[in-house]
């Protein structure tokens, strides 16, 4: 549904276009973007097995369930500072701590060190003790695909499972092949085609783009956990998440499948502002 709050936003995340932006100068923006997290948060730094990372656990919260977050960025942007609203957020909503990852990014760390990161931090939490029933893991955007992947990764490995996935807007599929790149090109204020596929060469050799781990849509999804994913009709990725979303189902996953009308890319991050992040989150 469109409104007032919805157009503002658009018309927000079109002015701050990255395009014809280094890389560099990509990361700067998103810094100043970042914003404090939820007042009551504490924030500690820790290492999570070699992976830079940070405990953020809404005011009041005690338990020792865990949300694994992993930022988005494309691959190549997005750190601890730019993670830590949200990871503020998603405590204080779901009750968890959250554990946010700052992995290495592309291109000076290319695929799959994002993978071996996100790996390596949920060992970390293993070895603190911490059983896998009690760790669920979560991401937008890339973070979102590479949530998933991650779940490959670990069913590939013999590890034990978290007791599930969530992917907001993922981006599960580097090649660009979903229909909605170009039929969502003129309703998506964030993403376009071309920063899609520059994003994509970053992060992994062409060659690299079907791997499941970098893009999960082409995994052997069987035996994952349940997998909750929301996306919008209108962004170009939407049917990163629809495709995913069926094949999981016919290799036995069990899915929850949201859709939102009209909202930008990870339109998560708006929580606040658009009635439909709140109500997402």
């Amino acid at each position: 549904m469109a409104g007032a709050e919805l157009e503002f936003v658009n018309e927000l995340l079109r002015s701050l276009s990255l395009a014809g932006l280094s890389v560099a100068e990509q990361r700067a923006v998103m810094e100043q973007s970042a914003s404090a997290p939820v007042a009551g948060t504490s924030v500690e730094a820790v290492d999570a097995g070699g992976v830079a990372a940070e405990w953020v656990v809404a005011q009041g919260i005690n338990s020792d369930a865990t949300l694994l977050c992993l930022p988005g960025g494309a691959y190549s942007l997005g750190s601890l500072n730019t993670n830590r609203w949200f990871s503020s957020l998603l405590s204080e909503v779901t009750g968890r701590r959250v554990l946010s990852i700052a992995y290495r990014l592309a291109p000076e760390h290319r695929f799959p060190a994002a993978v071996d990161d996100a790996v390596a931090a949920y060992r970390w939490l293993l070895a603190q003790g911490l059983p896998a029933e009690r760790i669920a893991v979560a991401g937008n955007s890339a973070g979102g695909g590479l949530a998933l992947a991650m779940l490959v990764a670990l069913r590939d490995r013999a590890i034990a499972l978290p007791c599930a996935g969530i992917g907001l807007s993922p981006w599960t599929d580097l090649t660009g092949s979903g229909a909605s790149v170009t039929a969502c090109a003129a309703t998506d204020a964030l993403l376009d085609a071309d920063g899609v596929r520059n994003s994509a060469a970053l992060y992994a050799d062409r060659s690299q783009h079907e791997h499941p781990y970098a893009s999960p849509l082409f995994a052997d999804l069987h035996g994952l956990p349940p997998i909750l994913l929301q996306a919008s009709r209108a962004e170009i990725l939407r049917d990163d998440t629809t495709r995913f979303a069926e094949r999981a189902r016919q290799q036995g996953v069990e899915v929850t499948e949201q859709l939102y009308d009209d909202m930008p890319h990870v339109w998560h991050m708006f929580a606040g502002v658009l009635p439909e992040a709140d109500h997402a989150i």
